[in-house]
Formats: C-alpha cells, sequence, structure tokens
C-alpha cells in the first residue's frame, strides 16, 4: 500500500484538490482500476470536458499520472498514485520562519547548449531559425521558445541566485513539462532524461514516448497534431535527506547542503541525454504556451530565514 505522508504545509494544496466531489469519485473510481477520461466521464455522468478538467488538478498535485498505453493508439489511462494520504496533525517542531523563492524560467532562455539533430525551436507562431540545424540555439530570438527538441545532448539554465545573504538554503526543487522526441511523434520511444544541479547529477527518468495525435491544451492551432504535442510535468526536490524525482527518493549521495547554494552567484539546472545512455530518445521540452502546462522551467528555493 503506498501512503503519501504530508505536514500541514504540504497538505494544504492537496486538500484543495480534493474539495471537490467529483475529484473523490475519481480517485474512488481509479482505487478499482485504471481508467481514461471517456469512461470516468461516463461513469460519473460528466461532460468530457468537465472530467477532463479535473483528472489534470489531481494531476497536478500528482494524486493520478495518466500514461499512454503502447499498441493502444492516443488512449491516455489514468491511474492512482497513493492508496492512502496521512496527515500529520501532531506537535510541530519548532522551526526559524521559511519563505520560498520562486523563478519560472523560460525555456529559450538558456545559458548554455550543446544539441545533435534532429533540433529545433519552435516560437509561438512559427519557427525560430532552421530545423535540424544546431546553430538556429544560438539565434538572438532563441527567448521565445516554446518547444526546443534534441535528439542528444543538453540546455543548461542560470536561475538567478537569490538566496538573502546570512540566510540557508533548506530545499530546492524544480519541474517541468518533458517528453521524449521521435521523428513525428511516438508513443513507444523511451528516452533517459538526466537532471543536474549546480554541477551534481540528481536523477534520470526514462520518458516513455513522444506524444502526440492529439493537442495538448496550450499547443497553438498551427502546429500540426501528427507532431508532438505535450509532455508529462516531472518535479525533481532535493532536501537534506536527499534528491527526490515525483515525490520517490531516488539519490541519497547529493543534499541540499552539496549544492553549495550560498557560494555560487547561480544555480545552475542542467537537463539532456548522457552519451551513455541506455535509451537515446531525445528530449522535448515546453514552454507556457505549449503543451498541457502553463510554465517553463520553475524553481521553487525554500530558505531559513537568519533572523
Amino acid at each position: 500500500m503506498r501512503t503519501l505522508h504530508l505536514n500541514f504545509e504540504e497538505a494544504i494544496e492537496i486538500c484543495k484538490a480534493i474539495s471537490n466531489k467529483h475529484r473523490m469519485a475519481i480517485l474512488r473510481l481509479l482505487s478499482e482500476r485504471p481508467h481514461n477520461v471517456n469512461e470516468l466521464a461516463e461513469r460519473l455522468d460528466l461532460p468530457f470536458s468537465t472530467t477532463a478538467v479535473n483528472v489534470k488538478k489531481l494531476e497536478d498535485v500528482n494524486l493520478i499520472i495518466t500514461e499512454l498505453l503502447p499498441g493502444r493508439g492516443t488512449q491516455k489511462i489514468n491511474t492512482k498514485n497513493y492508496d492512502q494520504i496521512v496527515i500529520d496533525i501532531g506537535p510541530q517542531e519548532t522551526k526559524k520562519p521559511e519563505h520560498a523563492v520562486v523563478y519560472d524560467m523560460p525555456i529559450g532562455e538558456y545559458s548554455d547548449c550543446e544539441v545533435e539533430p534532429s533540433c529545433g525551436l519552435v516560437g509561438e507562431t512559427d519557427y525560430i531559425g532552421i530545423q535540424d540545424d544546431p546553430r538556429s540555439f544560438y539565434e538572438t530570438g532563441r527567448s521565445e521558445a516554446q518547444l526546443l527538441f534534441f535528439k542528444a545532448g543538453h540546455v543548461e539554465y542560470r536561475f538567478p541566485n537569490r538566496l538573502p545573504y546570512g540566510d540557508k538554503a533548506t530545499q530546492i526543487e524544480f519541474s517541468a513539462e518533458l517528453c521524449s522526441e521521435a521523428p513525428l511523434y511516438k508513443l513507444d520511444w523511451p528516452s533517459d532524461i538526466t537532471v543536474w544541479v549546480n554541477g551534481h547529477e540528481i536523477a534520470t527518468w526514462t520518458s516513455p514516448g513522444d506524444f502526440g495525435g492529439e493537442r495538448g491544451f496550450l499547443t497553438p492551432d498551427w502546429w500540426m497534431t501528427n507532431h508532438t504535442q505535450y509532455g508529462l510535468l516531472k518535479n525533481w526536490r532535493i532536501t537534506k535527506e536527499g534528491c527526490f524525482l515525483d515525490g520517490m527518493k531516488v539519490n541519497s549521495d547529493c543534499t541540499i547542503d552539496t549544492l553549495k547554494i550560498a557560494e555560487k552567484p547561480f544555480i545552475s539546472f542542467k537537463i539532456g541525454i548522457k552519451s551513455d545512455a541506455v535509451n537515446m530518445g531525445g528530449l522535448n521540452l515546453f514552454g507556457n504556451k505549449f503543451g498541457n502546462y502553463e510554465q517553463g522551467i520553475v524553481m521553487k528555493l525554500k530558505v531559513e530565514e537568519k533572523n
């Protein structure tokens, strides 16, 4: 049985997401077996659009996951992530005051890159530069990119370090929408995508495929549906206990102290495909006007105040 343990602060967003009878009903149905949105809509006697919105709310807080089944077209199957939720309401350890620094980095604002074809940048209304030409990644208009893709290599982002002098970083997390990169799109196309923070390897996630055939919520109408349409929202978190991918601990060797955030003028986030990856399936990275999630690369830095 998978249990999600929450403290008071973590429980707020989860409680907001499940304070709706339709979402609670969806979780109950998914406890029986995985369903697609059509099945959920039929069993709940709700319009498809209403059901899809409620499913996305549950996805956003990681209570359910949506996957595409190879060999079954573009059918998306929803599965619950946890069997129960436990909220700790016991006495809390007295802590120094904390606050968070949040920054949403546009995907075209990378500081360094090394990419191999197939590769390209896509803006809100057209391609940026020449498709499959790595030189396009150095075009002055790259900051307007809403989708970038490459078969091999990496992009690196340097976030402004807004940690107040004298304060201590207690946790840092990043989130981004991404998937594999295949010609046009291919649902069964695994890719080992790795993230590094301040030069330290955090985690490798194997994307199941390159998702297309069904338009993303934000994907512009001019972009054909036989191309990549959307990705999955992934979350990487580093604390004093180690590194977590979508809430699951994946690395104990690197901690928030290992990153030495207070000693650096910027915070580096690098994402790409390692040269020795088993699944060299490329990478698609989505901006706030492409795909399913209205964001670029979001960094959230939790800070313990000195005074």
